[in-house]
């Protein structure tokens, strides 16, 4: 349901420190869909795109390239690289918009992002969709080791032997983590070019110094983030999106249900990590059926 739609407006949006950050919006509604991308580090364009079309629904969809990626700025300063500082471009960008109360739709990373934005700023988010992600990071890594688990104890003592010896580039790592990216990231034979484009432009610098060398190893500064304590705070009507094959798994997505007061959860047979690509027309339909109901 995606299609290479042009933005309506692209806007250039100074932070602090005198940084610029991409924003692209499309349709004019009053409803706005506040669209955070995962990565960290990975440009927008794989998320906008398959979204951009409910600006034809009545949605005013926004996006924005996240400060070190996309055609946003990309300081060489890793210690930008942080969740809290995050939240507070999340929180910049939304001012210099003059966005209303949103439809905040984080997706991987993004959920991390606007579960904590949500805590930061009460009261700025009318609804909350969290696609495929967690609440609670140490809780994940059991999950994914888990799922690495499946590739049987041989390959999977290659693979902690390389992350031992930081041989990360050896071929058989690398075809390990292509395998567990096809079972658990997206299970389409033909990635979307959307999701390619914004792959080949993907800022390791913070991906790696957030999360960590690959989807499947977390060695970052965020590694420890956990917010399930904190989410009964969060009172917004809220959607938890996941796919049964994801890398952040159903029973992350369950954890997060039950520590959310007023949240539904929808679970996609045959999805990962991509349900709005690999199962587009039952995505689309849950997540407008949701995003109706908590029109203001």
């Amino acid at each position: 349901m995606w299609d290479e739609r042009a933005p309506d407006e692209t806007i250039t949006v100074e932070i602090d420190n005198g940084f610029k950050v991409k924003v692209y919006q499309f349709g004019r509604g009053d409803e706005v869909l506040l669209c955070l991308n995962g990565g960290p580090g990975l440009p927008c364009d794989y998320l906008r795109e398959p979204h951009a079309w409910l600006a034809d629904r009545g949605y005013r969809v926004v996006a924005c390239d996240q400060l070190g990626c996309g055609q946003s700025d990309k300081p060489a300063d890793l210690s930008l690289w942080n969740v809290p500082r995050y939240v507070q471009e999340l929180n910049q960008v939304m001012r210099a918009l003059d966005l209303p109360k949103v439809h905040m739709l984080g997706h991987s990373w993004g959920t991390f992002l606007a579960a904590d934005f949500a805590l930061t700023f009460p009261g700025r988010i009318r609804s909350l969709v969290l696609a495929d992600g967690a609440g609670d990071i140490p809780h994940l890594v059991s999950e994914l080791d888990r799922l690495r688990a499946a590739l049987g104890p041989e390959t999977v003592e290659m693979m902690q032997r390389h992350e031992a010896e930081g041989t990360l580039d050896h071929p058989a790592y690398k075809a390990a983590v292509e395998i567990l990216n096809y079972r658990h990231v997206c299970r389409l034979d033909n990635w979307p070019a959307p999701l390619r484009r914004s792959l080949d432009d993907w800022n390791m610098d913070v991906y790696g110094t957030m999360q960590g060398p690959n989807e499947f190893t977390f060695t970052g500064n965020y590694k420890d983030w956990s917010r399930l304590a904190e989410m009964h705070r969060i009172d917004e009507p809220t959607l938890i999106i996941c796919g049964m094959h994801d890398e952040l798994t159903p029973a992350c997505s369950m954890r997060m249900h039950h520590a959310l007061p007023n949240s539904t959860i929808k679970v996609f047979k045959n999805s990962s990590h991509m349900p709005f690509y690999e199962e587009p027309d039952a995505y689309f339909e849950t997540l407008l059926g949701f995003l109706d109901a908590h029109r203001g």
